[in-house]
This record gives C-alpha cells, sequence and structure tokens, in this order.
C-alpha cells in the first residue's frame, strides 16, 4: 500500500470517527427498499415544462448507489395555492430522461395505490410517489416523534427498510417527510446531503485561513445574522459585504447613502438591520469590508461614485470598480472562500459587473462555497459553477447552517444514527 492511499484511509477514517450521522456507508443496502427523501422542486412553465433540472442532476449520485435496492422517492413541488402546485408526474419523465431508465410515477402517496406498489418492486426498480405536499400534515412544523402518529409514516414506515434523506434544502423545516421517518427507521444521509454538511461545515472550521465570507443580495437579515455567527466564532478573517447588505452596513457606518436606498430598505422591513449593523461594526470593524465606491442607476446607465462623497436619489445598483479590485484581491488570496448573494443587480447585464468578477475571484481561491440561490445562478451563467468547490442546493437550509443554527432534519439524522449504534 503506497503512502498516498495509506494516508487517504486515515482520512477517511478520520472523518467517519468524527461524522454523528450515519451515510450509505454505515448500513447495508443491497436488497433494501429504500425511502429516499428528494428535493425535486423546481421552476416550471404555465404548461408544466421544469425549466431547470439542476436538482434532478445533483441526486443522480445517490441515485446510482442505489442500483441493487428498491428506490421509493418522496418528494414535492411548490406549494398550495402558487400557480406551480402540481404532480409529480413530470418530474418523474424527467429524472427517468436524466438517469435513462425507467422510473414509475404513482399518483397516491401513502393510500392503497402506493402501498401495493411498494409491494411489488423488485430490486432496480423506482418509484415516485405523489407530491407530498397533497398531504395537509406535511408542512407542519412537528417533533419527530409526533409526526410518526401520522398516517403517511404509519403507512408507508413498514415497508421499507432505510429512510435517506437527500433533501439537504428542505432539512431546515421539520416537515413530515423530512423529520418523520427517523424515529421509526435506520436513517441515512443521502450524497448531497454528505457533501453538503461536510463542506459548509469546512467554511465553519477555522481551519484554513485566511477564511474570507462575502456576503451580498437583498436578504439582509440573513446575512447579518451569519455575519454575527462567524464573526463572534472567529470563523472568518473577513467579511466583505455587497448588494442591500452593504448598503445597510454603510447607513450604519454613517454614510449619506440617500432617501431612495434607505426607502428600500425600509419597505423591505430591514430597518431595524442597520442598528444590529452597527454594533457589528464597533465590535468587528476591522474584519468587515465595506464598499469604497459604489454603481448608481442613472436612466439605466452605471454612474459610478466614491462613498465618501455620496449625496444622491439614485437607487445604488452595484458595488463600484474600485470595490470590485480590493475585495478581488482579498477572495483569490484567501483559502477558502463562503459566497452567498449576489453584489447587485446583477439580472441587468449593466449591473451585473461586480457579481461576475467577484465570482471570477472566486473560483481563483483554495477551496471555494456558493450558497444556492442567486448567487448559484449567476455563477451557472457565467459557465463557471464546475470550478466552484462546492455549490449549495439550498438557499435557506445553506444560511441557517451558516448562522450555526440547527438544522431538523440534520438533528434527526444525529439522533437516528445514535439509537442504531446503541442497538449495534
Amino acid at each position: 500500500m503506497n503512502r498516498y492511499v495509506y494516508s487517504l484511509l486515515l482520512r477517511l477514517n478520520h472523518l467517519y470517527m468524527m461524522r454523528d450521522y450515519l451515510t450509505i456507508d454505515d448500513i447495508s443496502i443491497k436488497g433494501k427498499t429504500i425511502l429516499c427523501r428528494l428535493d425535486l422542486n423546481s421552476p416550471m412553465d404555465p404548461k408544466g415544462i421544469i425549466l431547470d433540472d439542476s436538482r434532478f442532476r445533483s441526486h443522480l449520485t445517490t441515485l446510482k448507489e442505489l442500483d441493487d435496492s428498491k428506490v421509493v422517492i418522496l418528494s414535492h413541488q411548490s406549494r398550495p395555492g402558487k400557480s406551480d402546485f402540481t404532480t409529480m408526474e413530470p418530474h418523474t419523465k424527467q429524472l427517468s430522461k436524466l438517469m435513462r431508465r425507467n422510473v414509475e410515477y404513482v399518483d397516491d402517496i401513502f393510500g392503497s395505490h402506493a402501498v401495493d406498489s411498494i409491494k411489488k418492486m423488485n430490486n432496480g426498480d423506482i418509484i415516485m410517489l405523489e407530491n407530498t405536499r397533497f398531504y395537509s400534515e406535511e408542512s407542519l412544523e412537528s417533533t419527530s416523534k409526533e409526526h410518526t402518529r401520522t398516517h403517511m409514516v404509519r403507512r408507508l414506515a413498514p415497508l421499507c427498510d432505510v429512510f435517506m434523506n437527500d433533501a439537504f434544502s428542505v432539512s431546515h423545516r421539520s416537515h413530515l417527510s423530512v423529520t418523520g421517518f427517523t424515529d421509526v427507521l435506520p436513517s441515512i444521509a443521502g450524497r448531497v446531503m454528505e457533501k453538503e454538511i461536510d463542506s459548509l461545515s469546512r467554511g465553519l472550521s477555522c481551519s484554513e485561513r485566511p477564511c474570507v465570507y462575502v456576503l451580498g443580495g437583498a436578504k439582509v437579515d440573513d446575512s447579518i445574522k451569519v455575519t454575527k455567527n462567524i464573526l463572534e466564532r472567529g470563523c472568518a478573517d473577513r467579511v466583505l459585504v455587497t448588494g442591500v447588505v452593504a448598503n445597510v452596513f454603510l447607513a450604519a457606518s454613517g454614510a449619506n447613502i440617500g432617501k431612495v436606498n434607505l426607502n428600500f430598505i425600509e419597505k423591505q422591513g430591514y430597518l431595524d438591520q442597520i442598528d444590529i449593523a452597527r454594533d457589528l461594526l464597533k465590535r468587528f470593524k476591522k474584519n468587515i469590508g465595506l464598499p469604497v465606491d459604489v454603481a448608481l442607476n442613472k436612466n439605466d446607465e452605471r454612474e459610478e461614485e466614491k462613498v465618501k462623497n455620496l449625496n444622491t436619489e439614485l437607487p445604488i445598483h452595484d458595488i463600484g470598480i474600485e470595490t470590485m479590485v480590493n475585495f478581488s484581491r482579498e477572495i483569490s488570496s484567501a483559502k477558502t472562500v463562503v459566497m452567498n448573494g449576489p453584489a447587485g443587480v446583477f439580472e441587468n447585464e449593466t449591473f451585473a459587473l461586480g457579481t461576475n468578477e467577484l465570482i471570477k475571484a472566486g473560483i481563483k481561491s483554495g477551496f471555494s462555497i456558493v450558497g444556492g440561490g442567486h448567487i448559484a445562478a449567476a455563477a451557472e451563467q457565467l459557465g463557471v459553477s464546475n470550478k466552484f468547490s462546492h455549490v449549495s442546493t439550498g438557499g435557506g437550509a445553506c444560511i441557517d447552517f451558516l448562522a450555526g443554527e440547527k438544522l431538523p432534519g440534520i438533528e434527526a439524522l444525529k439522533d437516528a444514527a445514535l439509537k442504531f449504534r446503541q442497538k449495534g
């Protein structure tokens, strides 16, 4: 055995010993019936055509490892009241196409049709049950123990050998199909879930420095709770703020961002975040990087202005050139980079420059993580998604994880692992 293989095995063993949840590697799945929670929720057009199948593709690695099992898929599309709240039939067809094999659609969740379909399965079969959100109790926030009393768990659990959660992006919710089966079935993380936990944990590990977080977009409260968590824990050397997040920090620093930008912050319900940002600036001034210039939208044209000279009634739609250069230098030289949220109104090509330049800097860093949502979409548009170390599949779940909050779906897997190991 050469030195490389030996060191790799030691590292893998070390990771296993530290892991407090189970994976595909820990339980025999051959010939077993696996109840697999995926997130296939996707944008759809009015005709029911799936417009983006990236979530489908993210789960392919997991599904390919279940070739010798019977796979029962639970997933959802949208939520009640939305125009794209529909059946899982289009999703079944899309998954069949990507896997190049038959996936059977079952228009039932836990009724007789679903039960009979599961009982008739052979090794290698895959079936997709109906949209879990067609069942009203799915979206109730309850404990795992409370969920076990529902019809869905009582009907499906006896038919299955293992529950697998591969839906990191919905694991910040204690929904029935996410946490309901972990109390009654051996439960494991799929490969998507495993990669999310390992990669995001690396972003919080403080091990590879300098560590730079780049937080932007319009969800100010999310970015501020992440900033607070990582700076108080000492996980990041620098937090570079852009987008509306930067506008809040600039206002907190005393910059005159103008009524139009303050009104937007107020309209979004984030005025109270200015005081929180002010406190963070007092405590961690050296660790928070603010823009030194911005791009204003003047009749849909860029007008660059230094922050110190700001006295405007034009909306701030991007960071300025000098800020791009400064931030890009910090990002590209970092050992660990975590990016979440665009730097400006990237949907408008005129104001996409900041977002694009920071993304390009991100792929030059050591270990790079991109959160879900708009920043992931921007990276996809640039054609560089595959150059990042990790692109998260979950927007809200990713933010909650980085903010140090416990995700119910992950906590349920940890509890299940503890029970499984105690029995073993």
